[in-house]
């Protein structure tokens, strides 16, 4: 299917451009979106008509996004979900998650405007891309971990879940006594026991 872009879709062309399109990425997003114009000969008549409101109208929004963009140099934000002692999140953060965090740092985003590959399902920190405008991205840190003191240790550039492996291997060990009989104590815990009772 044949279709005129209303604005620039990335991998795909910019405004004005006719492209060939399959018709269920046309019916079932460029066009419900104001993405994209079917190509017929009527559309394109009013396209060519309305082109340079359509081009001012993107230019305005470009111009508006760049100066958000130019305050979101350095966005990093803190996630804290539960997870495994391997480091799995029990169920997964999302891209609406992602923009309330972002949200609540102080820089308005759409849910529509992040980008994730894949939804996040390990602590860690994870650069996600956020598209204010389809010209302009910027790219922020989500820092997901299980407490506050994590997320710190996290941003310094420690691996949690390693450090916990090491603190878990290092840690209690029981003294082991080859002659000891299975089922009795060993003789400083029954010295023990006995002066509690008595």
């Amino acid at each position: 299917m044949d279709v005129i872009l209303l604005e620039r879709v990335e991998k795909l062309g910019r405004i004005g451009d006719v492209v060939s399109v399959k018709p269920g990425f046309a019916r079932n997003f460029l066009l419900p979106r104001g993405k994209a114009l079917r190509a017929t000969d009527a559309n394109k008549a009013k396209f060519e008509a309305q082109r340079a409101t359509i081009e001012a109208d993107n230019a305005k929004r470009r111009e508006a996004a760049e100066a958000q963009a130019a305050t979101m140099t350095e966005v990093s934000v803190v996630l804290i979900r539960q997870a495994s002692n391997a480091g799995a999140l029990y169920g997964s953060v999302s891209a609406r998650d992602v923009a309330d965090a972002v949200t609540e740092s102080g820089h308005k985003v759409l849910k529509s405007a992040v980008v994730l590959d894949k939804p996040i399902k390990t602590l860690g920190i994870t650069t996600v891309k956020l598209v204010l405008h389809p010209e302009v991205t910027v790219s922020a840190k989500v820092n997901v971990a299980r407490s506050p003191e994590e997320a710190e240790l996290q941003a310094k550039g420690v691996d949690v879940t390693a450090d916990l492996f090491e603190r878990e291997e290092a840690g209690f060990t029981e003294e082991f006594d080859a002659s000891a009989e299975p089922g009795t104590l060993p003789e400083d815990d029954a010295t023990a026991e006995e002066t509690t009772e008595a």
